[in-house]
Protein backbone atom coordinates (compact mmCIF):
# COMPACT_ATOMS: atom_id res chain seq x y z
CA UNK A 1 0.00 0.00 0.00
CA UNK A 2 2.68 2.21 0.67
CA UNK A 3 4.14 1.49 -2.21
CA UNK A 4 1.60 2.27 -4.23
CA UNK A 5 1.06 5.62 -2.32
CA UNK A 6 4.50 6.49 -3.17
CA UNK A 7 4.00 5.75 -6.60
CA UNK A 8 0.86 8.19 -6.85
CA UNK A 9 3.05 11.29 -5.40
CA UNK A 10 5.93 10.96 -7.36
CA UNK A 11 3.90 9.96 -10.58
CA UNK A 12 1.73 13.40 -9.36
CA UNK A 13 4.84 15.59 -8.83
CA UNK A 14 5.77 14.34 -12.43
CA UNK A 15 2.31 15.00 -13.83
CA UNK A 16 2.20 18.97 -12.45
CA UNK A 17 5.98 19.34 -13.61
CA UNK A 18 5.33 18.05 -17.22
CA UNK A 19 2.56 20.64 -17.38
CA UNK A 20 4.35 23.61 -16.77
CA UNK A 21 7.02 22.39 -19.22
CA UNK A 22 4.84 21.80 -22.01
CA UNK A 23 3.25 25.14 -21.67
CA UNK A 24 6.14 27.16 -20.44
CA UNK A 25 8.61 26.04 -23.74
CA UNK A 26 5.27 26.70 -25.70
CA UNK A 27 4.64 30.27 -24.15
CA UNK A 28 9.13 31.03 -24.41
CA UNK A 29 8.54 29.58 -28.29
CA UNK A 30 5.24 31.74 -29.20
CA UNK A 31 6.36 35.04 -27.25
CA UNK A 32 9.54 35.23 -28.47
CA UNK A 33 8.77 34.66 -31.84
CA UNK A 34 5.77 37.38 -31.48
CA UNK A 35 9.20 39.80 -30.42
CA UNK A 36 10.37 38.81 -33.86
CA UNK A 37 13.23 36.68 -33.32
CA UNK A 38 14.19 34.41 -36.03
CA UNK A 39 14.16 30.65 -35.82
CA UNK A 40 18.06 30.29 -35.27
CA UNK A 41 17.78 32.87 -32.38
CA UNK A 42 15.03 31.09 -30.50
CA UNK A 43 16.49 27.58 -31.32
CA UNK A 44 20.08 28.76 -30.18
CA UNK A 45 18.33 30.10 -26.41
CA UNK A 46 16.40 26.17 -26.48
CA UNK A 47 20.14 24.58 -26.54
CA UNK A 48 20.42 25.89 -22.89
CA UNK A 49 17.74 23.83 -22.06
CA UNK A 50 18.43 21.15 -23.78
CA UNK A 51 22.50 21.43 -22.81
CA UNK A 52 21.96 21.47 -19.09
CA UNK A 53 19.71 18.61 -19.53
CA UNK A 54 22.57 16.39 -20.97
CA UNK A 55 24.89 17.24 -17.52
CA UNK A 56 22.23 16.64 -15.38
CA UNK A 57 20.86 13.18 -16.72
CA UNK A 58 24.88 12.24 -16.40
CA UNK A 59 25.71 13.62 -13.03
CA UNK A 60 21.93 13.27 -11.28
CA UNK A 61 21.73 9.30 -12.26
CA UNK A 62 24.98 9.50 -9.41
CA UNK A 63 23.34 11.62 -7.12
CA UNK A 64 20.05 10.03 -6.89
CA UNK A 65 21.98 6.95 -6.32
CA UNK A 66 24.18 8.49 -3.55
CA UNK A 67 21.52 10.23 -1.95
CA UNK A 68 18.30 8.98 -2.91
CA UNK A 69 15.59 10.36 -5.54
CA UNK A 70 13.55 12.31 -3.35
CA UNK A 71 16.40 14.79 -2.96
CA UNK A 72 16.51 14.85 -6.98
CA UNK A 73 12.42 15.18 -7.50
CA UNK A 74 12.61 17.63 -4.59
CA UNK A 75 15.59 20.28 -6.14
CA UNK A 76 14.10 19.64 -9.71
CA UNK A 77 10.43 20.98 -8.60
CA UNK A 78 12.27 23.82 -7.10
CA UNK A 79 14.31 24.91 -9.71
CA UNK A 80 11.23 24.92 -12.01
CA UNK A 81 10.16 26.94 -9.78
CA UNK A 82 12.88 29.23 -9.70
CA UNK A 83 13.18 29.46 -13.58
CA UNK A 84 9.34 30.48 -13.37
CA UNK A 85 9.86 33.10 -11.31
CA UNK A 86 12.92 34.39 -12.86
CA UNK A 87 10.92 35.03 -16.35
CA UNK A 88 8.35 36.78 -14.17
CA UNK A 89 10.26 38.74 -12.96
CA UNK A 90 11.80 39.86 -16.51
CA UNK A 91 8.50 39.73 -17.89
CA UNK A 92 8.62 43.41 -18.63
CA UNK A 93 12.03 43.49 -20.46
CA UNK A 94 12.78 39.85 -21.57
CA UNK A 95 16.25 40.05 -22.24
CA UNK A 96 18.47 37.05 -23.94
CA UNK A 97 20.23 36.38 -20.72
CA UNK A 98 17.13 36.17 -18.67
CA UNK A 99 16.07 33.51 -21.24
CA UNK A 100 19.26 31.70 -21.69
CA UNK A 101 19.04 31.03 -17.76
CA UNK A 102 15.72 30.35 -17.19
CA UNK A 103 15.80 27.59 -19.90
CA UNK A 104 19.19 26.21 -17.60
CA UNK A 105 17.23 25.98 -14.88
CA UNK A 106 14.32 24.07 -16.48
CA UNK A 107 16.83 22.00 -18.28
CA UNK A 108 17.92 20.79 -15.31
CA UNK A 109 15.20 20.70 -13.44
CA UNK A 110 13.53 18.48 -16.04
CA UNK A 111 15.62 16.38 -16.31
CA UNK A 112 16.03 15.40 -12.60
CA UNK A 113 12.25 15.30 -12.26
CA UNK A 114 12.26 12.81 -14.81
CA UNK A 115 14.99 10.42 -14.24
CA UNK A 116 13.47 10.36 -10.37
CA UNK A 117 10.38 8.97 -11.32
CA UNK A 118 11.09 6.96 -13.71
CA UNK A 119 13.46 5.12 -11.51
CA UNK A 120 10.98 4.93 -9.06
CA UNK A 121 9.19 2.26 -11.00
CA UNK A 122 11.51 -0.25 -11.10
CA UNK A 123 11.64 -0.02 -7.10
CA UNK A 124 7.82 -0.67 -6.86
CA UNK A 125 7.61 -3.21 -9.90
CA UNK A 126 8.05 -6.99 -8.54
CA UNK A 127 11.46 -8.20 -9.88
CA UNK A 128 11.13 -10.51 -12.57
CA UNK A 129 7.41 -9.23 -13.85
CA UNK A 130 8.70 -7.88 -17.02
CA UNK A 131 4.80 -7.43 -18.40
CA UNK A 132 3.90 -5.12 -14.88
CA UNK A 133 7.38 -3.25 -15.46
CA UNK A 134 6.12 -2.31 -19.47
CA UNK A 135 2.51 -1.32 -18.39
CA UNK A 136 3.54 0.76 -14.79
CA UNK A 137 6.77 2.48 -17.25
CA UNK A 138 4.21 3.18 -20.35
CA UNK A 139 1.68 4.19 -18.10
CA UNK A 140 3.70 7.04 -16.41
CA UNK A 141 5.77 8.11 -19.15
CA UNK A 142 2.06 7.98 -21.67
CA UNK A 143 0.45 9.89 -19.24
CA UNK A 144 3.32 12.14 -18.70
CA UNK A 145 3.17 13.14 -22.98
CA UNK A 146 -0.75 13.32 -22.55
CA UNK A 147 0.01 15.57 -20.19
CA UNK A 148 3.06 17.78 -22.15
CA UNK A 149 0.17 18.46 -24.55
CA UNK A 150 -2.02 19.73 -22.53
CA UNK A 151 0.68 21.88 -21.73
CA UNK A 152 1.49 23.52 -24.89
CA UNK A 153 -2.55 24.27 -25.09
CA UNK A 154 -2.39 25.69 -21.85
CA UNK A 155 0.88 28.09 -22.72
CA UNK A 156 -1.23 28.85 -25.79
CA UNK A 157 -3.90 29.86 -23.73
CA UNK A 158 -2.30 31.04 -20.73
CA UNK A 159 0.04 33.96 -23.19
CA UNK A 160 -3.60 35.15 -24.24
CA UNK A 161 -5.33 35.09 -21.00
CA UNK A 162 -3.37 36.00 -18.70
CA UNK A 163 0.12 37.71 -20.81
CA UNK A 164 3.29 36.19 -20.36
CA UNK A 165 4.29 37.46 -16.27
CA UNK A 166 0.89 35.94 -15.17
CA UNK A 167 1.03 32.92 -16.34
CA UNK A 168 4.57 32.34 -15.13
CA UNK A 169 3.09 32.74 -11.06
CA UNK A 170 0.22 30.87 -12.11
CA UNK A 171 2.70 27.60 -13.02
CA UNK A 172 4.79 28.64 -10.23
CA UNK A 173 2.23 28.11 -7.38
CA UNK A 174 1.02 24.91 -9.42
CA UNK A 175 4.53 23.74 -8.56
CA UNK A 176 4.72 24.54 -5.25
CA UNK A 177 1.89 22.33 -4.08
CA UNK A 178 3.28 19.40 -5.75
CA UNK A 179 6.84 20.44 -3.96
CA UNK A 180 5.03 20.35 -0.24
CA UNK A 181 3.33 16.79 -0.95
CA UNK A 182 6.16 15.07 -2.56
CA UNK A 183 8.79 16.06 0.12
CA UNK A 184 6.10 15.67 2.98
CA UNK A 185 5.35 12.10 1.44
CA UNK A 186 8.42 10.02 -0.11
CA UNK A 187 11.03 8.05 1.51
CA UNK A 188 14.48 9.79 2.05
CA UNK A 189 15.95 7.13 0.56
CA UNK A 190 14.67 5.29 -1.73
CA UNK A 191 16.60 4.90 -5.05
CA UNK A 192 19.93 4.67 -2.86
CA UNK A 193 22.34 2.55 -3.74
CA UNK A 194 24.09 0.08 -1.01
CA UNK A 195 27.37 0.93 -2.06
CA UNK A 196 29.59 3.35 -2.24
CA UNK A 197 30.21 5.38 -5.76
CA UNK A 198 32.80 7.05 -7.96
CA UNK A 199 31.56 9.95 -10.07
CA UNK A 200 33.20 7.95 -12.66
CA UNK A 201 30.47 5.12 -12.44
CA UNK A 202 27.86 7.46 -14.66
CA UNK A 203 28.98 6.15 -17.80
CA UNK A 204 27.47 2.69 -18.47
CA UNK A 205 29.83 -0.50 -18.77
CA UNK A 206 26.49 -2.59 -19.95
CA UNK A 207 26.72 -2.81 -23.69
CA UNK A 208 23.07 -2.89 -24.00
CA UNK A 209 22.72 0.41 -22.41
CA UNK A 210 25.10 1.45 -24.49
CA UNK A 211 23.82 0.65 -27.63
CA UNK A 212 20.37 1.65 -26.68
CA UNK A 213 21.23 5.02 -25.89
CA UNK A 214 22.82 5.51 -28.89
CA UNK A 215 19.50 4.86 -30.72
CA UNK A 216 17.69 6.84 -28.01
CA UNK A 217 19.99 9.93 -29.00
CA UNK A 218 19.13 9.72 -33.02
CA UNK A 219 15.51 8.72 -32.50
CA UNK A 220 14.48 11.81 -30.30
CA UNK A 221 16.99 14.10 -32.98
CA UNK A 222 14.30 13.01 -35.61
CA UNK A 223 11.78 14.09 -33.77
CA UNK A 224 12.65 16.75 -32.61
CA UNK A 225 14.55 18.17 -35.77
CA UNK A 226 11.00 18.93 -37.38
CA UNK A 227 8.47 19.02 -34.72
CA UNK A 228 10.05 21.26 -31.87
CA UNK A 229 11.19 24.25 -33.74
CA UNK A 230 9.88 24.01 -37.66
CA UNK A 231 6.85 22.94 -37.56
CA UNK A 232 5.13 25.07 -35.04
CA UNK A 233 6.50 28.44 -36.66
CA UNK A 234 5.72 26.57 -40.13
CA UNK A 235 1.94 26.72 -38.81
CA UNK A 236 2.42 30.13 -37.43
CA UNK A 237 4.51 31.64 -40.20
CA UNK A 238 2.95 29.80 -43.62
CA UNK A 239 -0.34 28.91 -42.21
CA UNK A 240 -1.38 32.00 -40.56
CA UNK A 241 -2.37 29.96 -37.36
CA UNK A 242 -2.55 32.09 -33.96
CA UNK A 243 -0.26 31.37 -30.96
CA UNK A 244 -3.54 29.67 -29.49
CA UNK A 245 -4.37 27.41 -32.54
CA UNK A 246 -0.48 26.20 -32.61
CA UNK A 247 -0.33 25.69 -28.97
CA UNK A 248 -3.89 23.13 -29.51
CA UNK A 249 -2.89 21.81 -32.39
CA UNK A 250 0.68 20.51 -30.93
CA UNK A 251 -1.53 19.52 -28.21
CA UNK A 252 -3.65 17.45 -29.59
CA UNK A 253 -0.84 15.37 -31.12
CA UNK A 254 1.47 14.62 -27.93
CA UNK A 255 -1.62 13.91 -26.00
CA UNK A 256 -2.75 11.17 -28.48
CA UNK A 257 0.63 10.57 -28.59
CA UNK A 258 0.85 9.95 -24.73
CA UNK A 259 -2.79 7.95 -25.23
CA UNK A 260 -0.63 5.54 -27.89
CA UNK A 261 2.48 5.31 -25.57
CA UNK A 262 0.57 4.41 -22.46
CA UNK A 263 -1.49 1.72 -24.05
CA UNK A 264 1.82 0.28 -26.47
CA UNK A 265 2.16 -2.72 -23.91
CA UNK A 266 -1.07 -4.35 -25.42
CA UNK A 267 1.21 -5.43 -28.27
CA UNK A 268 4.41 -4.98 -27.35
CA UNK A 269 4.85 -8.36 -26.03
CA UNK A 270 7.01 -8.21 -23.11
CA UNK A 271 5.55 -11.26 -21.30
CA UNK A 272 6.90 -13.48 -24.28
CA UNK A 273 9.79 -12.12 -24.50
CA UNK A 274 9.15 -9.76 -27.76
CA UNK A 275 10.25 -6.63 -26.55
CA UNK A 276 13.48 -6.43 -27.32
CA UNK A 277 16.72 -4.76 -29.73
CA UNK A 278 15.09 -6.35 -32.71
CA UNK A 279 11.31 -5.56 -32.05
CA UNK A 280 13.02 -1.65 -31.48
CA UNK A 281 14.77 -1.55 -35.07
CA UNK A 282 11.46 -3.09 -36.66
CA UNK A 283 9.47 0.05 -35.28
CA UNK A 284 12.16 2.49 -35.80
CA UNK A 285 12.66 1.67 -39.30
CA UNK A 286 8.68 1.75 -39.97
CA UNK A 287 8.83 5.73 -39.26
CA UNK A 288 10.85 6.04 -42.65
CA UNK A 289 7.80 5.53 -45.27
CA UNK A 290 5.85 7.82 -43.24
CA UNK A 291 8.56 11.13 -43.25
CA UNK A 292 8.51 9.56 -47.01
CA UNK A 293 5.36 10.80 -47.72
CA UNK A 294 5.25 13.89 -45.62
CA UNK A 295 8.31 15.09 -47.36
CA UNK A 296 6.74 13.74 -50.75
CA UNK A 297 3.36 15.59 -49.94
CA UNK A 298 4.81 19.08 -49.04
CA UNK A 299 7.22 18.89 -52.41
CA UNK A 300 4.30 18.19 -54.68
CA UNK A 301 2.55 21.25 -52.97
CA UNK A 302 -0.37 19.24 -51.98
CA UNK A 303 -2.36 20.90 -48.98
CA UNK A 304 -0.34 21.07 -46.19
CA UNK A 305 -3.20 20.76 -43.63
CA UNK A 306 -3.93 17.52 -45.15
CA UNK A 307 -0.26 16.01 -45.44
CA UNK A 308 0.96 17.24 -42.08
CA UNK A 309 -2.26 16.08 -40.32
CA UNK A 310 -2.21 12.58 -42.12
CA UNK A 311 1.30 12.45 -41.18
CA UNK A 312 1.55 13.57 -38.05
CA UNK A 313 -0.85 11.33 -36.87
CA UNK A 314 0.78 7.74 -38.72
CA UNK A 315 4.09 9.47 -37.16
CA UNK A 316 3.09 9.54 -33.45
CA UNK A 317 1.65 6.53 -33.36
CA UNK A 318 4.84 4.57 -34.51
CA UNK A 319 6.92 7.50 -32.57
CA UNK A 320 4.98 6.64 -29.30
CA UNK A 321 5.62 2.88 -29.77
CA UNK A 322 9.08 3.12 -29.85
CA UNK A 323 8.93 5.31 -26.90
CA UNK A 324 7.40 3.18 -24.92
CA UNK A 325 9.53 0.20 -25.96
CA UNK A 326 12.46 2.48 -25.43
CA UNK A 327 11.21 3.28 -21.83
CA UNK A 328 10.34 -0.30 -20.87
CA UNK A 329 13.76 -1.52 -22.06
CA UNK A 330 16.20 1.34 -20.11
CA UNK A 331 14.32 0.24 -16.95
CA UNK A 332 14.44 -3.56 -17.47
CA UNK A 333 18.46 -4.22 -18.19
CA UNK A 334 19.04 -1.41 -14.76
CA UNK A 335 19.52 -3.40 -11.66
CA UNK A 336 17.20 -2.39 -8.97
CA UNK A 337 20.65 -0.81 -6.61
CA UNK A 338 22.12 1.41 -9.75
CA UNK A 339 18.50 1.81 -11.57
CA UNK A 340 19.13 5.78 -11.53
CA UNK A 341 22.64 5.36 -12.58
CA UNK A 342 21.73 3.71 -16.00
CA UNK A 343 18.50 5.67 -16.41
CA UNK A 344 20.17 9.03 -15.65
CA UNK A 345 23.24 7.82 -18.47
CA UNK A 346 19.80 6.86 -20.66
CA UNK A 347 18.44 10.09 -20.53
CA UNK A 348 21.73 11.78 -21.27
CA UNK A 349 21.71 10.34 -24.51
CA UNK A 350 17.95 11.46 -24.56
CA UNK A 351 19.16 14.74 -23.65
CA UNK A 352 21.98 14.69 -25.98
CA UNK A 353 19.20 13.78 -29.17
CA UNK A 354 16.89 16.65 -28.30
CA UNK A 355 19.56 19.02 -28.09
CA UNK A 356 21.15 18.32 -31.76
CA UNK A 357 17.78 18.06 -33.29
CA UNK A 358 16.61 21.96 -31.73
CA UNK A 359 19.84 22.92 -33.17
CA UNK A 360 19.29 21.39 -36.10
CA UNK A 361 15.54 21.96 -36.37
CA UNK A 362 16.45 26.25 -36.11
CA UNK A 363 19.51 25.67 -38.58
CA UNK A 364 17.52 23.65 -41.27
CA UNK A 365 14.41 25.67 -41.16
CA UNK A 366 16.49 28.75 -41.58
CA UNK A 367 19.29 28.34 -43.91
CA UNK A 368 16.67 26.41 -46.52
CA UNK A 369 14.75 29.50 -46.50
CA UNK A 370 12.17 29.06 -43.97
CA UNK A 371 8.51 28.15 -45.06
CA UNK A 372 7.74 25.25 -46.96
CA UNK A 373 11.53 24.74 -48.26
CA UNK A 374 12.55 24.89 -44.38
CA UNK A 375 10.24 22.30 -43.59
CA UNK A 376 11.16 20.04 -45.96
CA UNK A 377 14.76 19.99 -44.98
CA UNK A 378 13.44 19.09 -41.58
CA UNK A 379 11.65 16.31 -42.57
CA UNK A 380 14.45 14.90 -44.68
CA UNK A 381 17.17 15.37 -41.78
CA UNK A 382 14.51 13.70 -39.56
CA UNK A 383 14.43 10.67 -42.19
CA UNK A 384 18.60 10.67 -41.76
CA UNK A 385 18.48 10.12 -38.32
CA UNK A 386 15.27 7.22 -38.19
CA UNK A 387 17.90 5.54 -40.08
CA UNK A 388 20.61 6.01 -38.14
CA UNK A 389 18.85 4.81 -35.02
CA UNK A 390 17.55 1.77 -36.72
CA UNK A 391 20.61 0.74 -37.93
CA UNK A 392 21.62 0.79 -34.03
CA UNK A 393 19.16 -1.64 -33.07
CA UNK A 394 21.81 -4.28 -35.17
CA UNK A 395 24.49 -4.61 -32.08
CA UNK A 396 21.84 -3.73 -29.73
CA UNK A 397 20.14 -7.42 -30.42
CA UNK A 398 23.63 -8.71 -30.37
CA UNK A 399 24.73 -7.31 -26.62
CA UNK A 400 20.70 -8.82 -25.57
CA UNK A 401 21.64 -11.69 -26.97
CA UNK A 402 25.40 -11.98 -25.14
CA UNK A 403 23.73 -10.88 -21.83
CA UNK A 404 21.48 -13.82 -22.25
CA UNK A 405 23.87 -16.26 -22.64
CA UNK A 406 26.19 -14.77 -19.80
CA UNK A 407 23.01 -15.02 -17.16
CA UNK A 408 21.89 -18.70 -18.60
Amino acid sequence: MRGLRDYAVITASYWAFTLTDGALRMLVLLYLHQLGRSPLEIASLFLFYEFFGVVTNLVGGWIGARFGLKSTLTVGLCLQIAALGLLAWRAQELTVLAVMVAQALSGVAKDLTKMSSKSYVKLLVPRGDAHGLMRWVAVLTGSKNTLKGVGFFLGGFLLAALGFEGACVAMAAGLAIALVASAAVLPRAAGKSGAALRLGEVFSHDARVNWLSAARLFLFGSRDVWFVLALPVFLSQVLGWEHAEVGAALAVWVFGYGVVQAAAPRWLGARNGKANGAALGAWTIALVPILAAIWFGLAHELSPLAVLAIGLTAFGLVFATNSALHSYLIVAYAEEDNVALKVGFYYMANAMGRFVGTLLSGALYQLAGEGRDGLLACVAGSAVFVVISAALCVPLRSAERRHEQAAA
